[in-house]
């Protein structure tokens, strides 16, 4: 049985640690978690946010008391089957590298010692795990870069950075769904719009999805930004079973 801590978080809300590391080990045991409470439709439960380590579930208090849901949850970890088979779900993202769209991939180059082509091939070549998504909606923080192109933020943050723009942050990668303030390391930008209100799911994934980005060249990255405006591009999703 793993270690568990159980944590108050005001009058209706519990949080689950179920480790202190981050790691995929101990996140998958958190998507577990938020599967089985979602397939238990336990009742008084309103939400279930995943994060590194630990669920946060939200609960009607007057439906359910916090001992009956720590008593609850302990069963479902007791239960919970290891060996099952899971789906690993991979979002194929679109990026242009450099010039105006990652105004910063020549400092990353220089401040790793690689050169620019390097740094995207690094970039682009892993499965990006979504540990959380947060600070934004739809910003999904990811894990898994290359240690290879560590790069430490800006001193300065920038006040705007543009919608799209995709990062490095130290040990970090991620994407700017939305146009907002930032001191990560811009080294290119997607056309596609991870996080879109007026669509029937805003946010292209979800914790314990995967993202890989894509290279293209500036004339695809534009043709597909046309595709996106008139709301007939999707980018390409895979499923597999895995253990």
């Amino acid at each position: 049985m793993i270690d568990v801590r159980f944590l108050a978080a005001g009058e209706s809300a519990l949080i689950v640690e179920l480790g202190s590391a981050i790691s995929p080990e101990i996140n998958s045991r958190v998507m577990s978690l938020y599967d089985a409470i979602g397939r238990s439709r336990l009742k008084g439960v309103i939400e279930c946010v995943p994060a590194f380590c630990s669920l946060m579930v939200c609960y009607d208090c007057t439906v359910i008391n916090y001992n009956s849901l720590v008593e609850s949850i302990r069963e479902m970890l007791g239960n919970s089957d290891s060996s099952s088979a899971v789906k690993k779900r991979v979002i194929y993202i679109p990026v242009c590298y450099g010039d105006e769209f990652g105004e910063d991939l020549e400092e990353v180059a220089a401040y790793t010692g690689l050169s620019a082509d390097e740094v995207i091939k690094r970039h682009s070549a892993p499965e990006y795990l979504i540990y959380m998504l947060g600070f934004l909606p739809g910003f999904a923080y990811l894990g898994g870069m290359d240690s290879k192109i560590v790069t430490p933020r800006l001193k300065n943050p920038r006040t705007k950075i543009p919608a799209g723009s995709v990062g490095i942050g130290g040990e970090q990668t991620g994407i700017y769904p939305l146009a907002s303030p930032g001191g990560w390391r811009l080294i290119g930008r997607t056309p596609v719009r991870t996080y879109d209100p007026a669509r029937e799911n805003p946010i292209i994934y979800s914790a314990g999805d995967y993202i890989r980005f894509i290279p293209v060249d500036k004339e695809e990255y534009y043709s597909i930004k046309e595709r996106v405006k008139k709301r007939e591009y999707e980018c390409e999703i895979s499923e597999v079973n895995v253990k």
